[in-house]
């Protein structure tokens, strides 16, 4: 039987779990000491009381730092939520239409429309077509251009539109 692999822990390399000869070495008033043997750089760390962390594992030689990992690790997790935070979630809204859709119902569906790109979302443009409409699909067509035209200061196309079956399809997104 074969023994399972430890599991690697994520984050970067601390103390004894650093694997390379030589490290570049930053001291814990943020001065390069240049390339130091590792023995040399964990016995600094331990003098400053602090841990020797592998910020840079890529680098030739890799570049270690000492400083208080418990400190560095709420740091950097701060920052990876704080960036979570800033984050939009980008929503895909759909607008139905049909081709013989009045002109009122028109206006109140392009005040929703233009309602969802100052919220910051996508429209996903519907356009069904029932029994003998689908005959008739250039006025759909000319309906969806003219929601084209009608939004073009406040969006741009992201999909041309195009046919799926019994429906025509075409997504806005804000500028």
């Amino acid at each position: 039987m074969k023994a399972a692999a430890a599991p690697e822990k994520g984050g970067p390399k601390v103390n004894r779990d650093i694997r390379a000869v030589q490290v570049q070495l930053i001291d814990a008033e943020g001065q390069n000491r240049g390339v130091v043997n590792l023995t040399d750089a964990q016995r600094l760390a331990e003098e400053a009381a602090l841990d020797l962390v592998e910020i840079v594992p890529n680098a030739v030689p890799p570049v270690c730092k000492i400083l208080d990992f418990g400190k560095y690790r709420f740091l950097e997790q701060k920052k990876t939520s704080e960036q979570r935070k800033r984050q939009k979630v980008v929503e895909i809204k759909e607008i139905k239409l049909r081709p013989g859709i009045d002109d009122h119902d028109y206006e109140v569906k392009m005040r929703s429309l233009r309602r969802f790109f100052e919220e910051g979302d996508k429209v996903k443009v519907t356009l069904r077509f029932r029994g003998r409409e689908m005959a008739h699909q250039d006025l759909g067509y000319k309906l969806l251009q003219r929601v084209k035209l009608e939004t073009a200061a406040i969006s741009k196309v992201e999909a041309e539109p195009l046919m799926e079956g019994r429906q025509m399809i075409m997504v806005l997104a804000p500028k």
